[in-house]
């Protein structure tokens, strides 16, 4: 079951299926082992905070989870038979009633909490509907609804699942109305919470919670995981690893790399890089320019994105004395480390990091040209790096 008018799916990455129509998961065999572990044990938590980066398959084990609860029943005692053995695996048959409708939210014993629809009347809902406008927060009228499930339902006896996707996108009205809910938990019922950022959440809602905390995938995941989304992989396996090196092991990051041919933006930034300090100010341009077309959108928030994980790569370079390993393009962890030489340099990076962020964030809200601010931040990549010029010998 879901909330009574569905919203768009924020959850789904460009050219992946959706979590809920995704049957295997990779790369968090110990998180799905855990869980597994408490369920076999007889102790399982009502509240599951599921954390870890954007993109590694939070919401896609919120819903195998979902799928194995509704679908096993409670386990039988040691009696005639002896005791009924342990589940090593989320996996459910592929015909099995509980996949087709999860797939379809129309399980009874499933509750879907995410944005609803602008508005706080029901005729301003219905109306955003049509426009297909979404709130930009889950408010309490969400929270309430599944209380109302939760009484409705209460009475059959059966297992209640209810996935929260996502709990940071809760405001403090409906942060507050879950809490009571995890304070007082309803008989049989299992909240699974995916979180990008649990520490934006309520201190008393973690505390109630039992963490899975979900970690980026490696390279031969990442490469398995795309696969099985269809989408157009790199040629080589040098590729792939970089790959997964820009994303930070985040599967709807790569994606997006993908679509939106983010190596080459990366290695484009990166060769721009070493240049500096004398800046190669036609690449600078060039890049610019294609941030500033018509319809690019899309490619200069990426652009944005990728600046700031170079500034993190270079800082991090400069703090542990090495280039992050692997590289994301050929010929990185050169540059990175003549730019970053020193721990001081690495804080410089840090700190021009912050300000390079909040530059462009504020020039996106006000519509700023877009090749203007890609071209101020390039500039105050160029002051930083000069920074790192040996001292000429009096």
């Amino acid at each position: 079951m879901s909330i009574p008018d569905e919203p768009p799916v924020p959850d789904q990455a460009p050219g992946a299926p959706h979590p809920r129509e995704t049957s295997r998961l990779y790369g968090q065999d110990e998180a799905e082992a855990a869980f597994l572990t408490a369920f076999a044990s007889d102790r399982l938590h009502h509240g599951w905070l599921l954390t870890g980066p954007r993109g590694v398959g939070k919401a896609t084990l919120a819903w195998r989870i979902a799928r194995f609860l509704l679908a096993t029943p409670p386990r039988q005692e040691a009696g005639l038979f002896g005791a009924s053995p342990k589940p090593d695996t989320l996996d459910i048959p592929n015909d099995h009633p509980v996949m087709a409708r999860t797939l379809a939210l129309s399980d009874p014993g499933l509750f879907l909490v995410r944005r609803g629809w602008a508005g706080s009347t029901e005729s301003d809902r219905d109306k955003a509907r049509k426009e297909g406008r979404r709130s930009a927060e889950i408010r309490v009228h969400e929270i309430r609804q599944l209380a109302r499930f939760l009484n409705l339902s209460s009475s059959d006896g059966g297992r209640r699942v209810v996935i929260v996707d996502c709990a940071d996108e809760m405001n403090g009205a409906a942060a507050n109305a879950l809490l009571k809910m995890l304070e007082e938990p309803p008989a049989r019922t299992t909240m699974l919470l995916v979180s990008h950022q649990p520490s934006g959440l309520l201190p008393t809602v973690r505390s109630r919670c039992r963490v899975l905390r979900l970690a980026p995938l490696g390279a031969a995941d990442m490469q398995a995981a795309l696969a099985a989304t269809g989408a157009a992989l790199p040629d080589t396996a040098d590729a792939v690893e970089q790959l997964a090196a820009l994303a930070n092991g985040s599967v709807g990051a790569a994606l997006r790399l993908l679509t939106l041919d983010g190596l080459a933006v990366y290695r484009e930034l990166v060769a721009i890089l070493e240049s500096l300090p004398r800046l190669d100010r036609q690449r600078a341009l060039a890049l610019a320019n294609a941030a500033a077309q018509r319809g690019a959108s899309d490619r200069f928030e990426l652009l944005l994105t990728l600046v700031d994980t170079v500034l993190v790569r270079l800082a991090r370079t400069g703090v542990a004395g090495a280039a992050p390993n692997p590289e994301a393009c050929p010929g990185e962890a050169q540059i990175l480390q003549r730019l970053a030489a020193t721990p001081a340099m690495g804080r410089a990076w840090a700190d021009i990091a912050a300000t390079i962020t909040a530059r462009a964030r504020h020039g996106q809200a006000v519509n700023l040209d877009p090749a203007a601010l890609v071209l101020d931040t390039v500039f105050k990549m160029q002051e930083t790096a000069a920074q790192a010029r040996p001292s000429p010998i009096p």
